[in-house]
């Protein structure tokens, strides 16, 4: 089952404008100077592969380039299709064998348009049996990735496959992928587009406190006030609610806000009241384990659980190494540690020395 902080995803890069803001913010690249934006359109996702593998859930955009542009470039493929295949699945963690996923879903993405007969091979003369296959659209794969170490896995599936004899290696197949590492992006890009919604996107996924929260989706309202956007704004708010704010509001606040404008002021009237609240839980828990125990091991017990809690609705699955952090921990650094977590950007920041 996807998490509903995937699905928020997928459903705002169903919205052409962040497509948009993403290509032309983020990949600095020429082809995306010659593209025709006017034309983006989402494609179905759906295909199954000859194994029955299910790829339902891809966000694939497809975008022609304008004619004049590619004309001037010297390219034969003049206002063709460019496929945009925006691998959604909320990367947290580093896949060494991303290249080959990519590699098989493009392939099926290959196999769904030749089945479809979106390229079809056609005779060039109808008395020959000579056969010309059309050509395959060009495909830009890219991941987002928002872990918090640094994109580490290849990019490039040559790197995955064994060094073999020069004559067997001219038949390794050749691929590449974009990723969109989140945390790396440097912050005076995010700053140099203040009417990009993905700079204002990437900036509340790094947002330590209300304060960032409040500015960047400020910024949101006054980008996207324009009637048109109504439903990329919803979305938004959408996304806001389940990736952004659960990592402030305690368990029983169970507001979901409707617009960018009621998150704001949601924000300004509640966020430190939940902070407040998240530190008295830690500490009523903590007494609490600390009576049901009588003694100290007990109120460690429930101040490491309650810091695991916080950790994992705001930043998903604990790597190994933090629960064995965790679990060898003393009182004084667990309560440390569930301060800093309140607010920290990252896991990295909880547990840094200072």
């Amino acid at each position: 089952m996807p998490e509903p902080h995937d699905n928020a995803y997928k459903n705002l890069f169903s919205h052409p404008q962040a497509v948009r803001d993403l290509l032309r913010g983020f990949v600095d690249e020429d082809w995306v100077a010659w593209l025709d934006f006017d034309t983006l359109e989402k494609v179905s996702g759906s295909y199954v592969s000859d194994d029955l593998r299910d790829r339902e859930d891809d966000i694939i955009w497809r975008i022609r380039m304008r004619a004049d542009e590619s004309a001037a470039a010297g390219y034969a493929s003049q206002g063709e299709w460019l496929y945009v295949y925006l691998l959604l699945e909320f990367q947290s963690n580093n896949d060494p064998y991303m290249a080959v996923r990519i590699l098989t879903y493009i392939g099926l993405l290959y196999q769904d348009l030749i089945k479809s007969g979106q390229v079809r091979s056609t005779s060039a003369n109808p008395a020959s049996a000579a056969v010309r296959s059309a050509r395959l659209p060009a495909v830009f794969p890219l991941v987002l990735y928002n872990g918090e170490r640094p994109w580490s896995a290849a990019r490039d599936i040559e790197q995955l496959i064994e060094n073999s004899p020069p004559s067997l290696m001219a038949y390794r197949p050749r691929l590449r992928y974009f990723v969109l590492d989140e945390g790396r992006v440097p912050e005076h890009k995010l700053q140099g587009q203040a009417d990009n919604a993905i700079a204002s996107v990437l900036r509340l996924e790094r947002s330590a406190n209300a304060q960032d929260i409040t500015e960047a989706v400020g910024q949101l309202v006054q980008t996207l006030k324009a009637p048109h956007n109504r439903e990329l704004r919803r979305a938004l708010t959408v996304w806001i609610n389940r990736v952004v704010l659960r990592r402030f509001a305690p368990d029983g606040d169970s507001t979901q806000p409707q617009d960018l404008t009621e998150v704001q002021q949601m924000i300004s009237e509640r966020i430190d009241n939940w902070k407040e609240q998240l530190l008295q839980q830690g500490v009523q828990r903590g007494k609490l384990e600390g009576k049901l125990e009588g003694k100290l091991e007990g109120k460690l017990e429930g101040q490491a659980q309650l810091l695991r809690r916080i950790l994992v609705r705001r930043f998903g699955a604990l790597p190994t190494a933090v629960e064995a952090q965790i679990s060898a921990a003393s009182l004084e650094q667990l309560e440390s540690w569930f301060d800093r977590s309140i607010e920290a950007p990252g896991l990295d920041a909880v547990f840094a020395r200072h």
